[in-house]
């Protein structure tokens, strides 16, 4: 992990498995702010109150799938970094989870701790590569207008 980063990786991990949850808690609590949803509903309901940076969900669920609940949120909240995990290989799964959930990478169950981290570092990567092209592009927009101002003035002048 990075030392210099000041807060861990913020991770929601949506499954209606509890066993699941609860593994995936007890192997990477330590390394980054792991929260919990046992249902798409629930996950919502967490988005609501808290900011993070990847969301983790298990494809097939009982009232809508992972597929289903990231295409859900991508309106309200585009910004976290999607991964899908999956105890089945389902091609249609797959293509939908890319087209339709924009879903950076697809992991099937039972995950290999290790790539699953590797999988979490180069995925956090890309969000803070997109969170600096933000804050990059405004500034560019604002030196932008800027410019604009001052050849005003002196095209008045």
């Amino acid at each position: 992990m990075e030392t210099e980063r000041e807060e861990k990786i913020k991770i929601l991990y949506v499954d209606d498995e509890e066993n699941n949850l609860q593994a995936f808690k007890a192997t990477f609590r330590r390394d980054y702010k792991i929260f919990l949803a046992i249902s798409a509903n629930e996950a919502r309901e967490l988005l609501k109150n808290e900011e993070v940076d990847i969301i983790i969900t298990d494809q097939r669920m009982p009232q809508e799938t992972g597929v289903e609940f990231l295409e859900s949120i991508i309106p309200i909240y585009p910004k976290p970094i999607r991964l899908l995990l999956t105890g089945y290989t389902d091609i249609q799964a797959v293509i939908d989870a890319i087209n339709k959930g924009q879903v950076y990478h697809y992991l099937t169950k039972p995950w290999e701790e290790d790539y699953l981290r590797t999988v979490i570092k180069n995925a956090f990567e890309i969000y803070m590569l997109r969170r600096e092209n933000e804050k990059l592009t405004e500034a560019l927009l604002k030196a932008n207008e800027q410019l604009e101002f001052l050849l005003r003035q002196n095209l008045l002048s």
